[in-house]
């Protein structure tokens, strides 16, 4: 079964810095896109960066500038470099991996890993 496993989250004061993580693992024949996403109190899940796996890259405008996506394909994890954090940043992230598997292309989410941006 494919498994992806978020760490990286925690509490950060706004301005700061912090890295997530996202392993995929699983019997995968290719991982194509890969992405962020994030779900605060009260509002809908809504996407943060997406990278192909040629490594282009999509964000959302509200954090443009200060977010990083990345992979490496040979460890199979995405990483979400964020930088200036702000207090609105403060959501659970959601890695989600659109996969090639034995049951054929599915998408496939992570359970999620609180970041919370506070003084």
């Amino acid at each position: 079964q494919v498994q992806l496993v978020e760490s990286g989250g925690g509490l950060v004061q706004p301005g700061g810095s912090l890295r997530l993580s996202c392993l995929v693992s699983g019997t995968i024949v290719s991982i194509y896109t890969m992405g962020w996403y994030r779900q605060a109190p009260g509002k809908q899940r809504e996407l943060v960066a997406t990278i192909s796996r040629a490594g282009s890259t999509n964000y959302a405008d509200s954090v443009k500038g200060r977010f990083t996506i990345s992979r490496d394909n040979a460890k199979n994890t995405v990483y979400l470099q964020m930088n200036s954090l702000k207090p609105e940043d403060t959501a659970v992230y959601y890695c989600n991996s659109e996969s090639l598997s034995l049951q054929g292309i599915s998408t496939f989410w992570g359970q999620g890993t609180q970041v919370t941006v506070s003084s």
